[in-house]
């Protein structure tokens, strides 16, 4: 079961480091890793842009490395059947998560885990943030944020709202939209973002909270039609589009992705993972990759992703406590 109350001093606390395992001097186990293929296990499904960060990073580390480092996607549960493969494997460093938002939120969201997310599994690195887009399919009757809103409170219940899954920031971005305008949407998760997007683009859901790299394709081609952005700022692919804050006072969202190990991992493997991710977020090629798909790059240390951890764990306990969000 989840400790709901762990306090925000206890997550930033062990978000230090974890605990180093005496088996091996840490200089030769450092030198002998990685000696074979390491998973990173991604909680959605192929194709959104979990999936896509996660390549990049793979390729990357593969590179640096030399050993493959091999994207498994095992989406469902809002991302809680990958992660709890990660809490739950050894930690030796060869089995890794791809952290979201989703991890954060599902710390309240979820009463019942078999595994508690802040107790283990490790901070490593911070990856990247970028905003969502508003977007709706070309069918949906609003060409802004006024229009949807208005033919949101004339039909309640009626306008189905897609996500990537429970906890999702899709689903996040959602439920703070309705709380801060008053209408009522139809939540329906999916597996991940790209099952969701393809559903919208068929019409079978109206509105979905998307991130921007996915979905500027299908924008810019008259396929889905782009409301606002989450962010506070504009979106520098979109910059004429509009922030949701422009109409919503208060309302900021953002998707961020990072990579966790199993707790106890050697610190001297978590160091080595942590400095060759931050040489890619500076290396001109991969940091141009991720900024072409609108993103914003998270240099530093287990510590100060563990601090981004801790922040964003009580940003979304008060959001799903003050609407009373539960599970569907």
């Amino acid at each position: 079961m989840l400790s709901v109350g762990i306090s925000r001093r206890q997550i930033l606390n062990l978000a230090v480091g974890a605990a180093a395992l005496p088996a091996l001097p840490r200089a030769a186990r450092a030198q002998s890793y990685p000696s074979r293929p390491v998973r990173i296990i991604v909680g959605f499904a192929a194709g959104g842009a979990s999936d896509i960060t996660a390549r990049l990073l793979g390729q990357w580390l593969t590179e640096r490395l030399g050993q493959q480092f091999i994207i498994e996607n095992r989406p469902g549960a809002g991302t809680n059947i990958g992660t709890e493969a990660v809490a739950k494997s050894p930690p030796d460093g060869y089995t890794l998560l791809l952290v979201s938002v989703a991890n954060t939120v599902n710390a309240t969201l979820y009463e019942r885990l078999s595994f508690n997310f802040i107790l283990d599994v490790a901070p490593v690195a911070a990856l990247i943030r970028s905003p969502l887009v508003m977007e709706v399919n070309p069918s949906v009757p609003a060409s802004s944020i006024p229009e949807f809103i208005a033919m949101a409170k004339a039909n309640p219940g009626a306008v189905a709202a897609a996500s990537a899954g429970n906890g999702t920031p899709a689903h996040m971005a959602s439920e703070l939209f309705q709380l801060l305008t008053g209408i009522d949407l139809i939540d329906v998760p999916y597996r991940g973002g790209a099952p969701a997007l393809t559903d919208l683009l068929a019409g079978q859901v109206q509105v979905m909270f998307e991130n921007v790299q996915t979905s500027l394709e299908y924008i810019r081609a008259g396929k889905l039609r782009a409301l606002g952005v989450t962010t506070a700022a504009r979106s520098d692919l979109l910059p004429e589009l509009p922030t949701v804050s422009e109409f919503v006072p208060g309302y900021e969202v953002s998707s961020w992705f990072g990579i966790g190990a199993p707790k106890h991992t050697p610190t001297d493997i978590v160091d080595l993972l942590n400095v060759t991710i931050n040489a890619g977020l500076s290396d001109p090629k991969l940091k141009a990759q991720l900024t072409d798909l609108s993103a914003t790059v998270l240099p530093g240390t287990p510590a100060d992703f563990g601090k981004l951890i801790a922040d964003e764990t009580e940003k979304w306990r008060k959001l799903i406590q003050a609407a009373g969000i539960k599970l569907t």
